[in-house]
């Protein structure tokens, strides 16, 4: 086996951990999916997808100005990870590029002539059934020699197709359109090496929404459903290892300084002390997030929170939980992991005390002068 393909297997081992900081990732990718109370009618609920979108560009400026920063919390058509590495000659890097596409699922009624009527909702079976927006949860592995991206960069595309699925509800009462609206978007790689100690890098990735069919005066809707929404990335590789963008060592803090990170954010991923995977995202988190240990899965946001939506999600009264159920299978999904959790699992979300002085967190300057402060996960 030649160096460059040791490199290429080791990379793809590499990908386990990519798949340990997908519970954190996930976190992400649905934050504004679908909040507490979890049901359509709720105000908080009409208003989604607070977070990472990358919309078409002539409607994104035609809404700006976007201004420049770190979050992701504004509409914007694309978003720049820069990142300090030190690699190896025979590095290959390793980008998963991750997002949601909204689908539109509608409720017909089949009337008596066999013809099918959009309606706001109906019942089926005993089972409610209520018209609303989901979403596809996508993602494109990019696997690259490190030589590849010095001498040139490198694009891919990275968008989805639309597409239109159809499920028949029982007693032939009526059916549930999805649709989708295709995605166009492209990530471009590249890397340049840096002066200083050992073989050190920057790493440059964008993801950019290369859609041109939305019109600038389209509504937010239509625009959404040609978008990346909740975007982030995970970079790691084999023959590379990463210094955090948070707290770098001195000796490269001024090279960490000149990144430039557009609407989403680096930060050291998997186990403390390791280095070797970053996870990019529209929330500004510290280094090494995780999963609090005390959350059994996937239930609301993975973390301390979690105890208290679970006490208000059992309060919710049965026609609440109804509509809940109806409004979407992840809601439904949470309500029966609360409704089934065993009492020792509860109780272990009532936390545990971690340590008993503060932690220290650094006030880093973003690119604009502004300070901030990073949130726990």
């Amino acid at each position: 086996m030649s160096d460059s393909d040791q490199g290429r297997g080791s990379a793809h081992e590499a990908g386990s951990a990519f798949e340990e900081a997908c519970a954190v990732a996930d976190a992400v990718l649905y934050e504004g999916y679908l909040l507490y109370p979890y049901r359509r009618s709720s105000p908080k609920n009409r208003v989604r997808w607070q977070f990472g979108i990358l919309a078409p560009r002539a409607w994104a400026e035609a809404h700006g100005p976007v201004a420049p920063g770190l979050s992701g919390s504004v509409e914007s058509w694309r978003q720049q990870t820069e990142c300090l590495m030190r690699a190896g000659p025979d590095a290959v890097l390793r980008v998963r590029v991750r997002y949601l596409q909204t689908q539109e699922r509608s409720v017909e009624r089949r009337t008596q002539d066999g013809r099918h009527v959009p309606v706001d909702g109906m019942e089926a079976a005993g089972t409610v059934h209520l018209a609303f927006d989901e979403a596809v949860p996508r993602e494109r592995d990019l696997l690259v020699p490190l030589v590849d991206l010095l001498a040139a960069e490198r694009g891919f595309d990275v968008g989805a197709p639309g597409g239109e699925e159809t499920e028949q509800l029982p007693e032939d009462v009526g059916r549930l359109v999805r649709r989708r609206r295709p995605v166009q978007a492209r990530t471009t790689l590249g890397a340049e090496r840096l002066p200083g100690p050992g073989s050190l890098y920057r790493l440059r990735v964008c993801t950019e929404n290369t859609g041109r069919s939305t019109p600038a005066g389209a509504r937010r809707e239509e625009a959404l459903g040609h978008a990346l929404i909740a975007a982030h990335t995970l970079i790691g590789g084999a023959g590379v290892s990463f210094f955090s963008s948070i707290d770098p060592p001195d000796e490269v803090a001024a090279l960490v300084r000149d990144c430039r990170n557009l609407h989403t954010f680096p930060v050291l991923a998997g186990e403390e002390g390791s280095n070797g995977l970053v996870l990019s995202s529209p929330i500004i988190l510290p280094d090494h997030p995780q999963v609090a240990p005390e959350s059994p899965g996937d239930l609301h946001d993975a973390a301390e929170i979690d105890e208290i939506l679970t006490l208000r999600t059992l309060l919710l009264t049965d026609e609440e939980k109804r509509e809940a159920r109806a409004t979407d299978p992840r809601a439904a999904g949470i309500l029966d992991r609360v409704e089934t959790m065993p009492p020792e699992v509860f109780a272990r979300l009532h936390g545990a005390i971690r340590s008993l002085t503060p932690a220290a967190v650094p006030d880093v300057p973003d690119q604009e002068g502004v300070s901030w402060t990073p949130s726990s996960c």
